[in-house]
């Protein structure tokens, strides 16, 4: 489709795991998994700790080198060394951890002016420090800051130094792995909000990954539910909370709390019983029948592809409909 910015096709990262002696077995972090992201939108990526959201979104980057499949970037494929120092250019990296993704050597003026001396965006000294400041302001921060080293600053501030170094280049796509999870609430909030300014005035696109649902929620046009390596369910963000498809989706969602203390108390937990298995020791067919109460014989056997059952809503699951 061509108001598709991003579209990633049957997406694998494979790491090889040493389990002996000259023996390595591949750990299947990223398992054929598909999906597109519209101009303008946000794309919240949710599941367990250690699914593999935040390998797909590095992978998505070409942080991490893909074991198979294709991604394309505003209608072409990213195949050579051109076009991915362009997509470069063109996108973006927000990291969980605002103490460990900064430089502790450099001052805050240049951790941001670092992608523009990459690219060489700028032709002279002056119009680089504008620049700087330029950003520093768009996320709320002073221009006194530019000298300063990262260790000065709050966790909050030390997040909007990594977004504006994120916003350097002029991107138009976002990938924000976890960028509040480790900020206070009252800090999360203020973040979260200015994610949804710089979307509105720059057109933005975001793949938001979070384990936090209520953030996902208040920021996501749409949301894809990862378990295991593999996307288990995709669809707009109200239908995904009110109708849930997948056991495991419906599981996640009866876990988020509610503020009327009236329905939190009739709200009926989905309690998962067993452990999530390794990914080096995956289940065989559909990689969640080992926790779900409605699996057969034919879920041992394979896996269920990602349907379309609704307009927009596509779930994995062999017993869609006697579940729903």
């Amino acid at each position: 489709m061509a108001d598709n910015l991003v579209e990633v096709k049957n997406l694998k990262e494979y790491f090889n795991i040493n389990v002996g002696l000259f023996r390595s077995k591949p750990l299947k972090a990223v398992d054929d998994v598909s999906f597109n992201i519209r101009r303008g939108e946000t794309l919240g990526l949710v599941g367990e700790s250690g699914c593999g959201k935040t390998t797909v979104g590095r992978t998505l980057l070409h942080l991490y080198k893909p074991t198979s499949g294709e991604v394309w970037f505003d209608g072409k494929q990213i195949k050579t060394k051109e076009d991915l120092m362009e997509y470069r250019r063109r996108s973006a990296m927000v990291f969980q951890d605002p103490y460990s993704s900064l430089n502790p050597r450099m001052t805050v003026s240049d951790i941001i002016g670092e992608p523009l001396d990459v690219h060489k965006l700028y032709e002279n000294s002056k119009e680089r420090q504008e620049r700087i400041l330029e950003l520093m302001g768009r996320v709320g921060l002073n221009s006194e800051h530019a000298n300063r080293y990262a260790h000065e600053f709050s966790g909050g501030q030390r997040q909007r130094i990594g977004i504006a170094r994120a916003l350097a280049t002029r991107p138009e796509f976002l990938v924000c792995d976890e960028p509040v999870s480790a900020l206070d609430v009252s800090i999360q909030a203020q973040v979260i909000n200015m994610f949804d300014e710089l979307q509105d005035q720059m057109g933005l696109t975001y793949l938001f990954i979070a384990h936090d649902l209520l953030v996902v929620r208040h920021i996501s046009d749409r949301i894809a539910v990862m378990y295991l390596g593999k996307l288990v369910e995709m669809a707009d963000a109200r239908e995904i909370y009110d109708h849930p498809l997948h056991p495991y989706s419906k599981s996640l969602m009866s876990a988020v709390p509610l503020p009327d203390p009236k329905l939190a108390r009739e709200n009926k937990r989905i309690v998962l019983t067993g452990d999530i298995p390794s990914p080096l020791n995956a289940p065989s067919g559909c990689p969640f029948r080992t926790r779900c109460p409605f699996a057969t014989d034919h879920c041992a056997e394979e896996m269920p592809e990602l349907k379309e059952e609704a307009p927009g809503h596509f779930v994995a699951c062999h017993n869609v409909e006697k579940i729903n």
